[in-house]
């Protein structure tokens, strides 16, 4: 879909091929910081993971109660999220209520909490959701505007969809007994610290010496490397630890479709399309509230990502500069409106896929809570901004 767009803008577009040639390189250069930015971090995130780092936090649950086990994983999802990306974090925690719930649909509202919370979750840090990081990258936001700005309506988001979803929930969960005897890999706690901190590392070192996203996750995954060679070098076996196995079980696909994705929109932005359609928004729509909420309930049906990247081609940065309020609701109805349906998130359809989740269940048990949540935090934004505090 990219190639061919650029291709018809090579043919019939009004500037020179010299001219659309530079334009692309331009274009390139901000998405490929983003696509270098999502390889390095995947890679961190399956590196903890091949170790079964992530053990020590969900080894952390040691209740038996529902309502407990629910605050619990919410809790957890919710700040995990923060500081890997909501797929990674989905898939994790559903990994771990395979351990703790027998019954598949006993397990349901359970993970319905971790979709909520993980989206949550992924909306208040330059690093938790891809839409965010897209936002970060491209200047939109910086890393203390966001979190300050959006931690409180997210986790306004998270408790009002958490005591909804836990009003069905009563009694105990039978835990089964191999949650105990789960093994972790040589080396797994100083990989899993270690790779948190060079997550954490990123927006530091954007914040003090101004080093690019993506070159800041590289430095950390090089500093991985580094430790996962000296730690696993004796022993063959355990190559499949290493970031050269690793690299093999990164969504490949993934990477390129937001390359394409994120190219095409650019297409639509140097043909003008993209300043048409804000022009309709601006004669249609009262305010940026509104538009905002319109791309949050898009988001569900439509994947977010080209949804915030058509938004930050519509609304250039010299007319709506970084830290400007519009971004600061596009970060959080993009983030957090994928949870209003089953399909509208990838941590949702990730969900649905390891558990074979009915849409119209999800519909009719978990989408009210997560549109009263998804509400509610906006409300809560609008109201810290009233009060001048966002």
């Amino acid at each position: 879909m990219a190639s061919v767009l650029w291709s018809l803008f090579f043919l019939y577009g009004p500037l020179t091929t010299a001219k659309v040639t530079e334009e692309l390189s331009h274009y390139l250069g901000e998405v490929g910081q983003i696509i270098f930015f999502l390889l390095g971090a995947m890679t961190l995130v399956e590196l903890i993971d091949a170790h079964r780092g992530f053990t020590i936090i969900t080894d952390l649950i040691r209740t038996r109660k529902k309502q407990k086990i629910l605050w619990l994983v919410g809790f957890m999802t919710f700040f995990l999220s923060s500081l890997l990306d909501n797929l990674t974090t989905t898939i994790v925690m559903t990994s771990l209520l395979r351990k703790l719930v027998r019954e598949k649909k006993e397990r349901w509202l359970l993970g319905a909490s971790v979709v909520v919370a993980a989206n949550a979750g992924g909306a208040w840090t330059p690093i938790g959701d891809v839409t965010t990081t897209m936002l970060w990258i491209g200047h939109q936001v910086t890393t203390w505007f966001i979190m300050k700005t959006l931690f409180f309506p997210s986790l306004v988001c998270l408790l009002i969809s958490l005591t909804v979803l836990g009003k069905e929930l009563k009694g105990s969960y039978e835990v089964l007994l191999e949650k105990e005897g789960e093994m972790i890999e040589p080396g797994a706690y100083p990989i899993f610290f270690l790779g948190l901190i060079a997550l954490l590392f990123v927006p530091l070192a954007k914040e003090w010496i101004g080093l690019p996203p993506f070159m800041g996750i590289l430095l950390g995954l090089g500093a991985l490397w580094l430790v996962t060679d000296l730690v696993h070098k004796q022993d063959e076996k355990r190559s499949y630890l290493q970031v050269p196995h690793i690299l093999t079980r990164i969504d490949t696909s993934g990477v390129l479709f937001f390359l394409g994705i994120l190219l095409a929109i650019n297409a639509l932005e140097i043909m003008g399309l993209l300043a048409l359609l804000a022009s309709y928004f601006q004669a249609h729509l009262p305010s940026f509230s509104f538009v905002a909420l319109v791309m949050g309930f898009l988001s569900s049906i439509i994947d977010n990502v080209p949804l915030v990247a058509a938004t930050m081609g519509m609304y250039p940065l010299a007319q709506y500069p970084t830290n400007d309020v519009l971004w600061a609701m596009i970060a959080y109805t993009a983030g957090t409106g994928g949870s209003l349906l089953l399909i509208g998130s990838a941590a949702g359809v990730a969900w649905m896929g390891i558990e074979k989740v009915d849409f119209l269940w999800y519909f009719k048990k978990v989408s009210w809570g997560a549109l009263l949540g998804y509400l509610g935090g906006f409300g809560t934004y609008l109201f810290l901004r009233f009060v001048g505090i966002a």
